[in-house]
């Protein structure tokens, strides 16, 4: 692997800088916009070799990798590689074989007022990207924006998460032994970090996390008129209607829900099922759940646990809280010496229980039943935008309506969080849930401003512009521009 290996003096390229005060962030975001006005960073070979690198880096440190998500969320090796690790992977090499050609200014079509012109769109970075990524994924959430961006041509600062500690130190420290700090650079989540990196200006910023988060990210942003890209979240809904082939649903719901213990932002939040098929389809979730990870979730190996004791005692009582009708219909235990908890369906649950007045984040299931697709539907706009929308039907009449009636970030059918692993599409929210999106062509175009020139040929002038404004003129303009 070739590390290092950018246009660079010897001494910049070792200084590691260390954070303590806002003036810190302040001075490395100077000192990363520096590097960006020297041009480095445009060059097609500098963007390549360095997403090269950051493969290299990762495929040298892949046990580390892996054992740090274990760490943090007890995730498998396997489930660590198809949900972060291996995501990366995919869009660095969607960035190296693509980028070059995005990044080429296209020529437009230019308007017969303005003969004689060349119109030229030019693909340009932001300059300095500040991306704040999660604790739920944190290597794949702070690394695919982070490819995105570079991709683009820009320069990047990132803080990752302070609860997932051991993934968190591994990124800062693979920017650190990878990168010249003043192109790539790791802000560790110290206790002042959050309120310093808000009084930096930064030429874009990236964030995933909460609602509430978000809209402080804006507040601080709207400071410098910093352009943002939000990833929210939000309580998605999972539609099964009557004619959804129920044994399909069931073991792919479970799987879903199972991932990182339900704590995924585009995980299934609650059920609306037709009220025919609603204990039927509840009987198969649970059997999957037992196949998957045995009878019970709380011994087994590869069930991963909460990330921390606050969000153990949160998942807990949405649990135990709810309106005298609604059940635990399986699971519903913990053990917060582990900090795993079940995977659980919950029936008989209305809108007015504390289950569905937050994003869940765990491995609960509230189901509610339906007796008409309208109602469902009612039911979602109660809510506000979900990241994500998922029916089960066999209906194209169903599919269609859901896409067309129903607002939402992405919708997968039949089927659950698959519509994000596609980076040929863009992910991202709406209202709520967030705003933009990124992956593949669309996460390039989020870190890229594309500048409109227009060059005027000199070898005519044209005086129709000119005053004074004579009759010919006022008519030739008319037939110019009717």
């Amino acid at each position: 692997m070739q590390e290092r290996n950018l246009e660079q003096s010897a001494d910049a390229a070792l200084v590691q800088p260390t954070f303590s005060s806002a003036a810190d962030v302040q001075q490395q975001a100077e000192r990363m916009r520096e590097y960006f006005v020297s041009g480095a960073t445009r060059d097609i070979t500098h963007r390549k070799q360095a997403l090269r690198t950051m493969k290299a880096w990762l495929k040298s440190h892949e046990v580390e990798v892996l054992q740090a998500l274990h760490t943090d969320l007890g995730k498998s090796a396997y489930e660590g590689y198809i949900t972060e690790l291996g995501l990366v992977y995919e869009e660095i090499d969607t960035m190296l074989k693509h980028l070059a050609e995005w990044s080429k200014p296209y020529t437009v079509s230019s308007p017969m007022p303005v003969f004689p012109a060349t119109s030229t769109v030019v693909p340009s970075p932001y300059g300095v990207v500040l991306v704040l990524s999660p604790w739920n994924y944190p290597l794949q959430l702070a690394l695919v924006p982070m490819v995105d961006a570079i991709a683009a041509g820009n320069c990047v600062a990132f803080k990752p998460a302070r609860e997932s500690a051991a993934t968190s130190a591994l990124l800062v420290r693979m920017a650190a032994e990878a990168f010249d700090s003043r192109f790539i650079c790791g802000i560790p989540g110290s206790a002042g970090a959050n309120e310093w990196i808000g009084q930096t200006q930064w030429d874009y910023i990236m964030f995933t996390g909460s609602p509430s988060v978000g809209k402080l990210i804006m507040t601080h942003a709207a400071q410098f008129l910093t352009p943002v890209t939000l990833e929210l979240g939000g309580k998605s809904p999972c539609i099964v209607t009557e004619d959804a082939k129920l044994d399909v649903a069931a073991k792919r719901i479970a799987w879903g829900k199972g991932i990182n213990c339900g704590q995924t932002c585009v995980a299934p939040d609650y059920l609306l099922v037709h009220e025919s098929v609603a204990r039927e389809l509840a009987e198969r979730i649970a059997h999957y759940w037992q196949q998957f990870y045995g009878v019970n979730a709380l011994e087994s190996d590869i069930w991963p646990h909460m990330i921390s004791e606050k969000h153990f005692d949160r998942v807990m009582g949405l649990i135990e809280q709810h309106n005298p009708k609604a059940q635990v219909f399986c699971g519903g235990k913990g053990d917060k010496a582990t900090l795993k908890i079940q995977p659980t369906i919950m029936t008989g649950v209305t809108l007015d229980d504390p289950v569905m007045g937050e994003e869940i984040f765990g491995p609960v299931l509230p189901m509610i039943t339906y007796s008409t697709l309208d109602e469902a539907f009612a039911i979602v706009r109660k809510m506000p935008h979900p990241l994500a929308c998922y029916v089960f039907t066999e209906s194209k009449t169903t599919k269609q309506r859901v896409v067309n009636e129903l607002q939402f970030g992405g919708a997968t059918i039949n089927d659950v969080c698959l519509h994000l692993t596609n980076n040929n599409m863009g992910f991202g929210g709406l209202g709520n849930s967030g705003m933009g999106a990124y992956h593949g062509k669309v996460g390039f175009d989020t870190f890229t401003h594309y500048k409109s020139t227009l060059d005027h040929g000199t070898w005519v002038d044209p005086d129709v512009r000119y005053p004074p404004f004579t009759p010919q003129k006022k008519q030739l303009a008319r037939t110019l521009m009717s």
